[in-house]
C-alpha cells in the first residue's frame, strides 16, 4: 500500500494553530503535554472527552485552558444533584407580552461546554446530554434546536468510589470520545506549578489564540485524512477483539469503531501526517476503548482493569503491514 507524504498547506496550517493552542493550554497546566495533546485530538475530531480522577489534580483547570484558548462561546455547567436536565438543555417560557411561548436556551448551547464532576448528578440530568453530544441538536417540547459546530463537551468526574457520585450509564460513557486521568504532577512540575501559581493563576492571563474560524478550519482539514482499507480493516480486529475477549463480559461498540477512527485522522494530523499509520491506532486504542468495557467477574477477582486487557489485546492483534514513498 503506498502512502504519499505530500502535506496540504491546509495540513500545515493546522499543525502551527494547533501548536499555538497548545503552548497556551501548557502555560496553564505543567507537565501534562499527553493529556493535552490528547484533549487537541478529541476537539479536532469533534468528539467529547472525559476527564476522570481524584479532585485537586487540573481536570476542570485544563477544560478551562482549552476553552480559553479558543475565541468561542464557553459555557460551564456545575452538575449537583439537584440540578434537572432543563438546566442544561433550556426550557420553554410563556411571554406575556406575545402571549407564545419561547425557548431559553441552556449552557448546552456552546461551541466548548464544561461539565464539571458530571457523575455527581442523577442519571435523569446525566441523561440530558446523549442527544447533544450524538446529533449535535436538542429537543425541547416537541421543538428541535440545532447546536453549532464545533461542539465538545469537556466533561471531570470524581471516582465513583467518592462520596455523593452516580456511575454514568454505558450509553453516555460510549459518547464520549475518550477518557483521560490527570494524575498527579511529577516534583518538578509539582514545584514550577507552586511558583508559577503562587501568587496568581495563569489561566486570568491566557489570551485566545484561534479562532472559532480556524478550529473549524482545521476540523475540516482533519476529516481529509486518508484512512486506508487495512488500516479501517485494523481498527475493526482491535474492536473485535475485545468483544471476544473471555476477560470482558461488555465488548467495545459499532461507534467506538468510529470514533477511535475519527480520533487516529486527528492523531495523524497533529503529527504532520495526512494518512493514518497503525502507531495512530495503537496510541489511542486505550483512551478510545478501555472506558466503554466491562470487566468480567473473573478480571474484577483478579484486578484486572479494562486498560490493562486493551493493552495486551493491541500486542496481539496483528498489524497490516504499511509501505511509504
Amino acid at each position: 500500500m503506498a502512502v504519499t507524504h505530500d502535506i496540504s498547506p491546509r495540513l500545515d496550517d493546522l499543525v502551527v494553530t494547533a501548536h499555538r493552542i497548545r503552548q497556551a493550554i501548557e502555560s496553564v497546566i505543567e507537565g501534562k503535554g499527553d493529556a493535552v495533546r490528547l484533549t487537541l485530538t478529541v476537539l479536532l475530531a469533534e468528539g467529547h472527552l472525559l476527564i476522570e480522577d481524584v479532585p485537586g489534580v487540573g481536570k476542570t483547570m485544563l477544560a478551562k485552558a482549552l476553552a480559553r484558548s479558543i475565541d468561542c462561546p464557553v459555557r460551564r455547567i456545575q452538575f449537583t444533584p439537584d440540578l434537572l436536565p432543563s438546566d442544561i438543555t433550556g426550557v420553554s417560557a410563556y411571554n406575556q407580552q406575545t402571549r407564545e411561548f419561547e425557548f431559553k436556551p441552556g449552557p448546552v448551547f456552546a461551541s466548548i461546554v464544561v461539565g464539571d464532576e458530571i457523575n455527581r448528578a442523577s442519571p435523569k440530568t446525566q441523561s440530558a446530554l446523549l442527544e447533544c453530544m450524538e446529533e449535535h441538536q436538542v429537543t425541547v417540547d416537541g421543538a428541535t434546536y440545532a447546536l453549532e459546530s464545533p461542539f465538545m463537551v469537556i466533561a471531570t468526574q470524581n471516582p465513583i468510589e467518592m462520596e455523593g457520585t452516580y456511575p454514568l450509564p454505558e450509553a453516555q460513557r460510549d459518547r464520549f470520545t475518550a477518557r483521560i486521568a490527570m494524575g498527579y504532577p511529577e516534583p518538578g512540575a509539582e514545584l514550577e506549578m507552586l511558583d508559577v501559581h503562587g501568587a496568581a493563576s495563569p489561566l486570568d492571563k491566557l489570551e485566545p489564540v484561534a479562532t472559532t474560524a480556524e478550529v473549524r478550519a482545521l476540523i475540516e482539514a482533519v476529516r481529509a485524512v486518508y484512512v486506508s482499507q487495512p488500516i479501517k480493516k485494523y481498527a475493526i480486529d482491535l474492536v473485535t477483539a475485545t468483544r471476544q475477549s473471555p476477560e470482558l463480559r461488555l465488548g467495545a461498540s459499532p461507534r467506538s469503531t468510529l470514533q477511535l477512527v475519527r480520533a487516529a485522522r486527528a492523531h495523524a494530523a497533529l503529527a504532520g501526517r495526512d494518512y493514518v499509520i497503525p502507531d495512530d491506532l495503537q496510541d489511542l486504542c486505550v483512551p478510545v476503548l478501555a472506558h466503554r468495557l466491562l470487566p468480567s467477574v473473573e478480571a474484577q477477582g483478579q484486578r484486572r482493569m479494562p486498560e490493562q486487557v486493551v493493552a495486551d489485546l493491541v500486542r496481539r492483534v496483528p498489524v497490516p503491514e504499511v509501505q511509504t514513498k
